[in-house]
C-alpha cells in the first residue's frame, strides 16, 4: 500500500505464513520468511519492491531463521539461526553483494537471539532465553559482552539511541522498568516504572528526543510517550485494544498494526500533532459490527484468594442456546485479551458464550504472577478455571448442566487435563494440538526450546512424580465425555504423536472420539480454508450436545 493512496496490492502469490518482512532503507528490495506448511523453519529471501519472485538469501533445508535487520545501505543482513548449534542458536552477519558470511555471536547456555545492531554496526544487542520469565540481555561491543539486566529482571524489549546509549525494558516482582545504558562509562540508570504492567515495545523519535513504548495491562495494551529531555511520560489514546506492532517514522509518524474484540487487524497512522487514522478498513465481511460481541472483564478470587481476570463473551438473547464454552488459553505464559479471534465471535454468533480466564501464569499482570505456571502446569491454573466455573455459575453467568470446554496448545492441554479430572463439568470437549503427556512433551519440544524445559515444566527424573499426577494420559479414566481431537501434522511445537496418544487411548476404551489430522499445517491454522474447516466442524461437534 503505497501511501497517500489506500488502495492494497499483492506482492507475492505464495500460499505460506509469512514471519517477517522488512525493507531495505535504499528502497530497492525487501527481505520476507516464511516456512512450509507450519513446520517453523523460516526461510529467508529476497524480493523487489514491487513484488514479484523470491530470491533465495538465507535458505537452508531443516533450519529455523530469525530475522533482526538489514545494515543501511542494503548490503549485509543480520539474522540468528539453529544452524549449526540447534539447541543454543547462533547469529550471522550476511554480506549479500558478496555472499560471504560472519558468525558474529556463538549461543550457549540457552536459546541465544539477535536482537538490535546499533546505528554504525560496531555493537550488538542480544538475549540468552533461559526460560521466559529468565531472559538475559547483552550487548557485545569490542569483544567484550556486557550484561545489562539488573539481579532478578527480565529484559521484555531494548533497542540502540546511538552508537553508544541502549534503552532496556525488564520485569521484575510486579513491575515493570525502563533503563537507559551508557557504553563509555557502563552507567545504568532506571527511567521509570510501572505496576503490574509489563513494556513489550520500545521506538524512538530521534528528532523530538521522545520515545515510545507499548505496555501489556491484563486484557489492554497502553501507548506511552516519554520526552527523555523533560522527563514527562504522558499516556496517548490508542484506536486498539491491543498492538502487534509500533512504528515510529524518519518524519515523527506513529504507525499501530492492532486490533479490539469486533475488529481484526487493522493499520492506523497517528501525524505529529493529530489524531489517528486508520489506513486499512479490513472488517468481517457481511457482518456488520452491531452483530458482534464485545467481552465483559470479569474478576474473581480463586481457591487461594489470587484473584483471576477474565472475559466474558455473552451471546446475545435472541441467539443464545445458554451454553457457555470454557476457553482456557494457550502459552500457558500468555494471556487472553480483547483481541479479536474469530472462532469467538464465530460461535458466539451460533448461541454459544465463551468464558476465557487468565489463570495464573498468564501475562500482563506482573513477573511474580507469571512465575506462577512454571513447574505447575496441572495443579493452580487447573484450580483458576475449576473456580471460575464455580464463580459463573453462582453469579448465574452459566447453567452448571450447560458447560462446554474447548483450549488448543497448553489450553489443549488443560482441556484434556480438566476431562480427565473434572468431567462431570462438561457435555464434551475440544482439543486443539494438545500435549496429552508432559514426559513425551518435554522430549519432543524443539531443540532451542530444551534448554527452558527444566523451570518451565519440570524435570522427567527429578519431578517425576509431579509430572506423572500433571499429565492428562494419568486421568484416562476420567475421561468419559465426546471428544473432538485436531492436530496438525507439521507441528513441530505439540508434534502430532501426543494427540495420536491420546486419541488412540480413548479409543481403545470406547470412548467416543473424532479425530481431524490437517496434514498442511503446524501449530495453528496457517491456510484461510483450513482454518474454516476446524472452525464448521468444532460448531458441528458442539451442536451435537445441545
Amino acid at each position: 500500500m503505497d501511501l497517500p493512496h489506500q488502495f492494497p496490492y499483492p506482492l507475492t502469490f505464495v500460499d505460506q505464513s509469512f514471519q517477517t518482512i522488512s525493507y531495505d532503507k535504499t528502497g530497492q528490495f525487501l527481505v520476507v520468511g516464511h516456512d512450509t506448511d507450519g513446520d517453523e523453519n523460516t526461510q529467508l529471501y529476497a524480493i523487489q519492491s514491487q513484488g514479484g519472485e523470491l530470491k533465495p538469501l538465507r535458505v537452508t533445508d531443516g533450519e529455523k531463521h530469525f530475522f533482526t535487520s538489514l545494515s543501511k545501505d542494503g548490503e549485509r543482513l543480520y539474522y540468528s539461526s539453529s544452524k549449526g548449534n540447534e539447541t543454543f542458536l547462533n547469529s550471522y552477519c550476511y554480506n549479500i553483494d558478496s555472499d560471504q558470511e560472519d558468525l558474529i555471536i556463538e549461543g550457549s547456555e540457552a536459546g541465544t537471539f539477535l536482537f538490535e545492531v546499533s546505528p554504525e554496526e560496531k555493537s550488538y544487542l542480544y538475549v540468552k532465553h533461559f526460560a521466559n520469565t529468565r531472559v538475559l540481555a547483552y550487548i557485545s561491543n569490542n569483544g567484550r559482552d556486557l550484561l545489562l539486566n539488573p539481579e532478578g529482571h527480565t529484559v521484555t524489549g531494548g533497542l540502540f539511541a546511538s552508537e553508544d546509549e541502549v534503552y532496556f525494558s525488564t520485569d521484575e516482582g510486579d513491575d515493570s522498568f525502563l533503563f537507559r545504558y551508557n557504553l563509555n562509562n557502563r552507567e545504568k540508570t532506571e527511567i521509570l516504572s510501572f505496576h503490574k504492567e509489563s513494556i513489550n515495545t520500545i521506538k524512538i523519535d530521534k528528532d523530538r528526543n521522545l520515545l515510545y513504548f507499548v505496555a501489556s495491562k491484563g486484557v489492554e495494551d497502553v501507548l506511552y510517550e516519554y520526552d527523555v529531555a523533560a522527563r514527562t511520560v504522558t499516556t496517548l489514546d490508542l484506536p486498539v485494544s491491543v498492538v502487534e506492532k509500533l512504528v515510529v517514522s524518519e518524519k515523527g509518524s506513529i504507525y499501530v498494526l492492532g486490533k479490539s474484540a469486533i475488529r481484526p487487524h487493522n493499520i492506523y497512522e497517528k501525524k505529529v500533532g493529530g489524531d489517528w487514522s486508520e489506513l486499512t478498513k479490513l472488517r468481517v465481511p457481511s457482518v456488520s459490527e452491531d452483530d458482534l460481541v464485545e467481552p465483559e472483564v470479569l474478576k474473581y478470587p480463586s481457591f487461594d484468594n489470587l484473584e483471576i481476570e477474565a472475559l466474558f463473551f455473552k451471546a446475545k438473547e435472541e441467539v443464545s442456546n445458554g451454553h457457555v464454552i470454557l476457553w482456557p488459553h494457550g502459552g500457558p505464559q500468555a494471556s487472553e485479551r480483547k483481541s479479536f479471534r474469530a472462532l469467538f465471535q464465530f460461535l458466539v454468533n451460533r448461541g454459544y458464550s465463551i468464558f476465557a480466564p487468565n489463570f495464573r501464569g498468564s501475562t500482563g499482570y506482573g513477573l511474580n504472577f507469571m512465575k506462577m505456571v512454571e513447574g505447575d502446569w496441572g495443579h493452580g491454573p487447573r484450580l483458576d478455571n475449576i473456580e471460575g466455573l464455580e464463580w459463573l455459575i453462582k453469579n448465574g453467568y452459566a447453567d452448571r448442566n450447560k458447560i462446554l470446554l474447548m483450549g488448543g496448545s497448553y489450553g489443549g492441554y488443560m482441556a484434556l487435563l480438566l476431562h480427565g479430572r473434572h468431567a462431570n463439568y462438561f457435555k464434551a470437549v475440544v482439543d486443539i494440538f494438545g500435549p496429552c503427556n508432559l514426559f513425551s512433551f518435554i522430549d519432543s519440544v524443539p531443540e532451542h526450546w530444551k534448554p527452558v524445559m527444566k523451570q518451565w515444566v519440570g524435570d522427567p527424573v527429578e519431578d517425576k512424580e509431579r509430572l506423572t499426577e500433571d499429565s492428562p494420559i494419568t486421568h484416562l479414566d476420567g475421561m468419559a465425555k465426546s471428544m473432538l481431537v485436531i492436530q496438525g501434522a507439521n507441528d513441530p511445537r505439540v508434534v502430532k504423536d501426543e494427540s495420536d496418544q491420546i486419541v488412540k487411548a480413548l479409543q481403545d476404551k470406547g470412548v467416543d472420539v473424532e479425530y481431524l489430522v490437517l496434514e498442511d499445517e503446524g501449530h495453528g491454522f496457517s491456510k484461510k480454508e483450513n482454518e474454516m474447516k476446524v472452525y464448521r466442524t468444532v460448531l458441528e461437534f458442539f451442536d451435537r450436545f445441545i
